[in-house]
């Protein structure tokens, strides 16, 4: 390729509305181009990258002995009703209507429209297991779209879809596309992990997600340095403690904490550790039987220092569709504006769940349910009930591993990948049965595993960059090696080693870029670094008189001189590297 017939078009500053790096420098790279928000058009140089992206994950999804199809973007309302996701899925699902006024949805996902395939094609036993993918534009209506790629409504997705006839077939499948995915990010070259995690709304019995590691990512990974333990945030257990709850050592007291609302003031104000104070959630849950609706108010404790987890707080019996409580819902049952509150005393009965934690703790200090006081010397069974107990927090470094074999440290990830396990989360709704060998209708078992393909490009440059630009993995850039003469309209000498080499090299199958485009050296190098090309060979007058031509990888502080008659094998050698 060369650059006089290609499209670069970059920017010295990132627009106002880029917020992180990925989004900056993607912009300035001139890779996407906002036209509405959260949507792109993938612009030239942008568009080679997701093909290189795409196509690693084809070679290896086939390798792995997936089927590709291509489902539509616009699904009819139908299937969804059947599986209850119509009204599930909310406002991120966006709802179109035909001229015939009849309702459709523009994909988020396809196990409905893949499930409706399935359950017309496949009769037998015999034409199991059987994987199909695909790679299609999917749309979320995000309530609140930014970092560019990251989190945009308009998105790339490879998606695939499992079908086996019993779990213990499930289970083949769902380690053969584990298996796969491991490799799919080995060769992105990108440093991963892959993480236990909640199903949430896609349904199911397991799943993992596969997180590119950054500092800037927005997902918090829990994992044990001396196991293999690695979970996500909402999916890691915090371990109920291993000591016994001490005795009670002090009197129940009423105690005035004027204008002291927030665990930590309170501590700070009684000269306490905050691990001693106890914060209290409201949480509301309604079920309506008729026309009639019952309210249901809930009371979580957490100690002072932990965090609640709302994902294990749904997953308490009676809390599956919880909401948080509004101020006035508060003062009808405790009698007290937040920030007092507590569970000795309520107005109105509230159920109470206990943090492991804090049902281990004595001699507690909670809110009294009255403004300006909190009550110190709490203590389970003597002041108020023993409690339901779960785990409702989010874990924190040095807590010990879920298996035991160490404790547990924390580090943040952009999940760019899942894996779940469905079961018949779909096929019993949609009535996907196969016949088996005693000619009996079994609902199938179902797998599911996506990749974010646009999204693949922005998780990539927040582990990749500098104060230059990208620094993109050979395996994703948008080339592979960058030539930059010097004077190539001026000097016979320059332009004939050029085009020699850049022959040799797009002949030995190398993806190069000649930049002809007569550029100033200093904007030309400051194009290519900031697009992030890891390879970049300069020539020049002065060089070929010594004999020599200038090579620099993306990430090397000086530049390597290398012989012309070597420069080949040389970039064929930093590249197998």
């Amino acid at each position: 390729m060369r650059a006089s017939r290609f499209f670069i078009s970059t920017l010295k500053e990132a627009p106002s509305d880029a917020e992180v790096v990925s989004h900056k420098l993607m912009m300035r790279a001139g890779m996407i181009k906002r036209i509405g928000s959260g949507i792109y058009t993938y612009m030239p140089m942008g568009l080679r990258i997701i093909r290189k992206v795409e196509n690693i994950i084809r070679e290896e999804m086939d390798k792995a002995g997936a089927i590709e199809l291509l489902m539509p973007l616009v699904q009819p309302a139908e299937l969804w009703q059947e599986t209850g996701r119509w009204d599930k899925m909310g406002p991120e699902l966006m709802r179109v209507k035909d001229r015939h006024g009849r309702d459709f949805a523009i994909q988020p996902t396809s196990e409905e429209v893949i499930t409706d395939v399935v359950r017309t094609e496949i009769k037998s036993y015999r034409q199991l297991p059987v994987n199909f993918y695909h790679v299609q534009t999917k749309f979320r209506d995000e309530r609140r779209p930014r970092f560019g790629l990251m989190r945009g409504r308009e998105f790339t997705m490879k998606d695939a879809y499992s079908f086996d006839r019993d779990v213990e077939g499930l289970k083949k499948s769902y380690a053969i596309m584990f298996d796969a995915y491991t490799k799919i990010f080995n060769r992105f070259g990108l440093q991963f992990r892959a993480v236990a995690a909640d199903n949430g709304a896609i349904g199911g019995s397991g799943s993992h997600e596969f997180h590119v590691i950054a500092d800037t990512g927005e997902d918090a990974l829990v994992y044990c340095p001396t196991s293999d333990y690695a979970a996500n945030m909402e999916a890691a257990a915090a371990l109920p403690p291993t000591t016994t709850r001490a005795a009670a050592t002090q009197a129940l007291t009423k105690t005035p904490t004027p204008g002291k609302q927030r665990c930590e003031d309170v501590a700070a104000f009684l000269n306490v550790p905050l691990t001693q104070n106890v914060k209290s959630i409201v949480l509301v849950t309604e079920a309506k039987e008729g026309e009639v609706a019952t309210k249901q108010v809930w009371l979580l404790l957490l100690r002072g220092d932990h965090e609640l987890n709302e994902v294990k707080a749904s997953k308490v019996a009676g809390l599956a569709e919880f909401r948080f409580a509004s101020e006035s819902e508060i003062v009808e049952w405790f009698g007290s504006t937040p920030g007092y509150l507590g569970p000795i005393g309520t107005k109105k009965p509230v159920n109470i769940v206990a943090d492991h934690t804090v049902a281990a703790m004595s001699d507690f200090i909670c809110g009294a349910n009255d403004v300006d006081f909190h009550y110190t010397g709490v203590n389970w069974g003597r002041d108020l009930p023993e409690a339901t107990v779960a785990d409702l927090r989010n874990v924190v470094e040095g807590d010990p591993s879920p298996d035991g074999k160490g404790t547990l440290a924390i580090q943040r990830g952009i999940e760019v990948g899942h894996v779940f396990q469905l079961g018949t989360r779909y096929s019993q709704d949609m009535k996907a049965t196969f016949l088996d060998e005693n000619g009996k209708p079994q609902p199938i078992q179902m797998g599911c595993y996506g990749i974010g393909v646009t999204r693949i490009l922005g998780a990539a440059i927040e582990q990749n960059f500098d104060d230059k630009g990208i620094i993109w993995p050979t395996a994703l850039a948008p080339f592979e090696v960058v030539i930059c003469p010097m004077g190539y309209d001026r000097s016979e000498a320059v332009k004939a080693e050029v085009d020699r080499l850049y022959a040799e090299l797009t002949a030995a199958g190398v993806d190069v870029i000649l930049d002809d485009r007569g550029e100033r050296p200093g904007a030309m190098f400051a194009d290519w670094e900031l697009i992030g090309v890891p390879h970049r060979i300069v020539i020049g007058d002065r060089g070929l008189k010594e004999g020599k031509l200038e090579y620099q990888g993306r990430r090397d502080t000086e530049a390597t001189a290398v012989a012309p008659a070597e420069m080949v094998a040389f970039i064929q050698a930093r590249l197998a590297a």
